[in-house]
């Protein structure tokens, strides 16, 4: 056989291969079936399946979320591979490409624990919160649907979180589970206070409605109605019981309301229809009154408006939404009557007739006085006291026109008074009824 040689290695006379190495040369094989050339060209094959796997491994680290651990295995194995491998090529090249792998790899390992400890940090933070949390509604929650849901959804975002480290996940695991466990118990204990306040609440409630019916078929209105209303306002601050029984309960409590006053209604109606009757009789005979206005017979005025408010006073009540109409224009037709007979009776009355005569006796003789204050002003040709008199006597011989025309009123007046006397004296029946 002949030699053969090849950049990476070569065969000997006898048919050893060898490779070249940075060590050294190192024996690959014995090759006794062929030509040189064909032994060089079967190992540098391997090589080549060699430095396939490796590209196939470079491109899986790069591309792939290839597990680090798993990784740098591979890049190992295949060192430990190219270190024995029969085959003829660049091997120190492959290593080296394999060692810079295991750079990476190892990169690839800080930054996954790295990321691996950051995720626990953050699964760490997320349960904290839900603890936190839970803790917080287990303390202070009185909602009690809502904050069951609550704590049913914080459960399901435990599952649902990332793991934290193992012995901090384990303590806020206990704090969680007891926070639920307080939560359940606070629920409990609210619950079982409740049903016993409602029991309470039902009983109270029995012995309002008792005590409504009792009164139900009573007729005093005014004070069997203020017994109702505190019985309401009893009712309101009771409670509630269960929502069974609060219904039963409140039927119960307003069929006992509806028969009494169902039955007052039916009596303010009958007793409302005879105050409308009463109304439509005063309002006749208000109609009446009011034709005495203007007074001008104060006798037969008088006449009419007693006989009036005698039956007035008879026909009673009427509803009050009329009481102030009819009343109010009643005491107008009186007042009107009262004033007519007060001003006839000062006509009339002797001292007001001798107050009239002093009067036009006075003016008459200022009147003669200031006349011969004028003839004196005259004959001393004194203007200013001239002028003076003038207006002195044109002011009281108006003033004695006035009340000469006041004095024959008096005077004819005198001849007629009212035997009756004076006109308060007359009203005082009616104002007494009215009020």
């Amino acid at each position: 056989m002949t030699t053969a040689d090849h950049p990476w290695g070569r065969v000997d006379a006898d048919g050893t291969v060898y490779v070249r190495t940075a060590d050294g040369e190192r024996v690959i094989g014995s090759w006794q079936a062929g030509s040189p050339e064909e032994a060089l060209a079967f190992y540098q094959r391997k090589y080549e399946a060699l430095e396939t796997e490796v590209v196939l491994l470079e491109q899986r680290i790069a591309a792939t979320d290839m597990a680090p651990a798993q990784a740098a295995a591979a890049v190992q194995r295949l060192i430990q591979s190219i270190s024995e491998a029969n085959a003829l090529g660049d091997l120190e090249g492959l290593r080296g490409r394999l060692e810079r792998l295991t750079e990476d790899v190892g990169h690839r390992r800080e930054e996954a624990k790295a990321a691996r400890e950051q995720a626990r940090v953050q699964a760490k933070q997320i349960k904290e919160r839900i603890v936190a949390e839970a803790e917080q509604i287990a303390a202070e929650a009185t909602h009690w649907k809502s904050s069951g849901e609550r704590m049913r959804e914080l459960l399901d975002e435990w599952k649902a979180a990332p793991h934290a480290e193992r012995a901090a996940e384990a303590v806020l695991w206990k704090r969680l589970s007891a926070a639920r466990n307080a939560f359940t118990k606070r629920r409990k204990a609210y619950f079982a206070t409740l049903e016993a306040e409602r029991e309470d609440v039902r009983a109270r409630k029995e012995n309002l409605c008792a005590e409504a019916e009792a009164l139900s078929s009573s007729t005093e209105w005014g004070p069997t109605t203020s017994a109702f209303r505190e019985l309401m306002r009893k009712w309101k601050g009771a409670g509630r019981a269960d929502r069974e029984a609060e219904a039963e309960l409140w039927k119960r409590f307003r069929a006992a309301q509806d028969k009494f006053f169902t039955a007052r209604a039916e009596v303010f109606s009958a007793k409302d229809a005879a105050l409308r009757e009463h109304a439509e009789a005063k309002q006749q005979l208000l109609d009446q009154a009011q034709g005495l206005l203007p007074v001008s017979d104060i006798r037969s005025a008088r006449s009419a408006l007693r006989g009036i408010q005698e039956r007035w006073e008879q026909i009673g009540a009427v509803p009050r939404d009329s009481r102030e109409h009819l009343e109010s224009g009643l005491r107008r037709v009186e007042e009107a009557v009262r004033k007519a007979e007060e001003a006839q009776w000062r006509r009339s009355n002797p001292e007001a007739l001798a107050r009239a005569e002093g009067t036009v006796a006075q003016l008459r003789a200022t009147i003669a006085q200031l006349e011969d204050q004028l003839a004196k002003a005259r004959e001393r040709d004194d203007a200013r006291a001239v002028r003076t008199a003038e207006e002195a006597l044109t002011a009281r011989r108006a003033w004695l026109e006035e009340a000469e025309h006041t004095l024959a009123e008096f005077s004819s007046l005198s001849q007629g008074d009212d035997p009756l006397g004076p006109p308060h004296s007359r009203w005082a029946s009616r104002r007494s009824i009215s009020s």
